[in-house]
This record gives structure tokens, sequence and C-alpha cells, in this order.
């Protein structure tokens, strides 16, 4: 009988089957925080480039963690990473301790696996791109005018004609993030779903999103680019005057995140789910 993606993180990611570090690569980014917790941790040991090690500490915030998680996945090469939070938020990462021993730290962690989306785009020129999303994608209007955009779920056609600011599609992991400030839902980290999610809708007025199977392919044509252009953005890299997108989910080429005990992204996204402030 087939597993879920479910069970075969469980089966892979065992937490009392976690391996120790040898290994470690340490990223930091540009801001004084994180330069100064370099700093300090650099007299814990001799770090080795990422390209060499087996686990990755970075320090910084959400935003450099996606970085640090594209860095791996446009090399094809990927190994757990570790977040210490030097930035704001801090939704992907652990507390920063500069009196912690790092290994000490990295041997009590537990993994999470999460998949990122492949998005196969072509642009009005008809060129190709490929890209990597952990958070989401998302079609935006590059003008004034509203973008109108056709849906496109499995092999049907669902919605002829979206009207509005434009589209995103989530994972559970981006689900948080600029999903949840578009009134999309939020996806348990198990949940093997995706969301997509309408941003500013004009029409259908009454449509609000819809929770979809990530082993569902997605596709968004943009309509009358030529009036109404639209990008398209994958996390943090943008491309122009899009005429479609494809989206899949990549459980070929999933990356792990390590986490404190008790610090699961699981429960980080269970508690927002209750947060009132």
């Amino acid at each position: 009988m087939a597993t879920s993606h479910a069970e075969r993180s469980a089966q892979s990611l065992d937490p009392t089957q976690t391996p120790g570090f040898e290994r470690i690569a340490m990223l930091a980014s540009d801001t004084p925080r994180a330069q100064e917790a370099l700093r300090n941790l650099s007299t814990q040991g001799d770090w080795v480039p990422l390209e060499e090690a087996d686990v990755v500490v970075v320090l910084g915030g959400d935003g450099f963690m996606l970085q640090a998680l594209h860095r791996m996945l446009d090399a094809g090469r990927i190994v757990p990473a570790y977040g210490m939070n030097l930035g704001t938020v801090g939704f992907l990462m652990n507390r920063y301790d500069k009196r912690a021993a790092i290994r000490k730290r990295l041997a009590r962690t537990k993994r999470k696996a999460i998949a990122p989306l492949r998005m196969h785009a072509t642009t009005q020129s008809g060129e190709e791109h490929a890209l990597w999303a952990i958070n989401e994608v998302s079609l935006l209007r590059e003008t004034r005018q509203t973008a109108h955009i056709e849906v496109t779920v499995g092999s049907r056609v669902r919605i002829k004609q979206l009207v509005g600011d434009g589209v995103l599609v989530a994972t559970p992991a981006g689900s948080t993030a600029y999903n949840l400030s578009a009134n999309g839902p939020i996806l348990p980290l198990d949940s093997e779903m995706l969301a997509l999610t309408p941003i500013s809708p004009f029409r259908p007025r009454r449509w609000k999103g819809a929770i979809l199977p990530d082993r569902m392919k997605i596709g968004l044509r943009v309509l009358d680019p030529g009036k109404r252009p639209v990008s398209a953005v994958a996390d943090q890299k943008e491309l122009r005057d899009i005429a479609d997108v494809t989206l899949t989910i990549a459980h070929d080429t999933e990356l792990e995140l390590l986490f404190d005990p008790g610090q699961s992204l699981e429960e980080r996204i269970v508690s927002e789910q209750f947060a009132v402030d």
C-alpha cells in the first residue's frame, strides 16, 4: 500500500535517528545584528563552506532563510538548515542565544521536511523560465489595470476569467505569509494541500479561493496581456510580462528545516490560527 507524504516524512525524518553533524556551514545576513552573532559564534569552531557542509546554520530573518534555501535549490545540493532568528518575525527560525553551544543545539533538533513549488513560466516574448518557490507564487498586475487571468486546475478550466489584482498559490509553509494577508487559509504542514487565493478579486465576486491537493497541476494564463500586463513572483524573484505559468509541488526535492524541541514549524502554524493581536 502506498504511503502518504506525511508518512514518508515521518519515516525519513525520525528525530530519534538524527545523526550528528560534523561539517557545519554558517551563513549570516548583512544586518549588524547578524554580523555580530557571526562574530560571537566564530569562536566555537571552524566552519566549512556551504558546498562542503552537511548542515548549515542561518543567522538572520525569514527572508534570509529563504535566500539560503534557494541557494541550495539552485546549486542542486540540499542539506538541513537550522535558523537562528536575528530578524523580525522568525517564523522559520529558532531563538538566538550567543551563549548556546551550536553542536549541542544541533544534536537535539527535530527535522521537518517541506516541499517547494516548481514554477514553469513563459513570457509574452516566448522566453521560458523555471523557478522555485518555498512560500508562494504570485501573479500580480503591473499597471493600474486589473489583471484578467484564466485558472486551470488539473485538466479543467475552473475560472474562465478572474478579475482583480492577481492570484497566488501558497504551500503550507508559506500559507501564513502573503497568503494569510490576502485572506487565504492557513494550511497544516502535513496537509498535502495548496492554497489558491485571489488577490483583491473583483470578479467572480463570491469566489474566496480554493484548497487543492498538492498532487494537482495548476495553470494560470494571462488574458489581454497587451492592455493588462502581469508579473510572476516566486518568493523573492520576479518575472515581468507573463503569458502563462504552470505550478507543481516538488516532493522529489524536499528541503529540511531543523527546530529546537518544542519549537516546531507545525506548532507555529497551529498557534498562528489563534493569534488575536
